[in-house]
């Protein structure tokens, strides 16, 4: 994202300071406090301003990258590039996954994201993913929340704690059921050792789905 002052915006659309101001009167900025969001007021502009988006000299735009399969034989080829229509580049790029369009790109990443929202309803929008995201933030401190993988370390860690306490009771109990029983101690503990490395076998890797009911 890349945000500036109004001055500077006025000098990237080469219009006056005036008319940017106009604009921001008439809602067609996205401002980030007193300072313009450069790439969602040229997208906003181009969406709802008659004659689309003012030129820019120097609008960023993504780079666009299309992710190759490789060739017959297996070897990786460099992403190629797509410039946008302006000489500058962001940092993040958009992959083009194989087979797919620039098109179908978008509307992945686009998601159920309505593009033909107002203004208003955008700015809506914003605010509610930024209460969303504080509220995570929130949860993740105090921790309500934690991390998908140390949950999953966790899970792990008390499964095999608890195979290796199972796989050791034969040894720990045979002798004593033996003595209770006055049959070899032996025997017994070769007996309860195939039982419990077989149950342990049934039980297999503990699966770490976590996913809401």
């Amino acid at each position: 994202m890349t945000v500036e002052s109004q001055a500077d915006f006025a000098r990237r659309c080469n219009v006056s300071r005036k008319t940017v101001s106009e604009w921001k009167k008439a809602g067609r900025l996205v401002m980030q406090g007193d300072r313009v969001d450069v790439e969602a007021s040229l997208s906003l502009m181009d969406r709802h301003r008659k004659g689309g988006a003012p030129s820019s000299s120097s609008a960023v735009t993504p780079t666009v990258t299309l992710a190759d399969s490789g060739n017959s034989q297996g070897n990786k080829s460099s992403p190629k590039a797509i410039p946008g229509r302006c000489s500058e580049t962001s940092a993040e790029e958009v992959t083009i996954l194989p087979g797919e369009t620039i098109e179908d790109a978008a509307q992945r990443l686009v998601g159920d994201i309505d593009m033909g929202m107002s203004f208003d309803e955008v700015r809506r929008l914003k605010e509610v993913y930024l209460v969303l995201l504080n509220r995570l933030e929130f949860e993740q401190k105090s921790g309500a929340l934690i991390d998908l993988e140390t949950a999953s370390t966790i899970l792990f860690e008390e499964f095999r704690a608890a195979r290796d306490a199972w796989l050791n009771w034969p040894t720990r109990i045979g002798p004593m059921l033996a003595a209770d029983l006055g049959i070899d101690a032996d025997k017994v503990t070769t007996a309860l050792s195939a039982y419990v490395h077989k149950q342990v076998t049934d039980l297999g890797d503990p699966q770490a789905d976590f996913a809401c009911p």
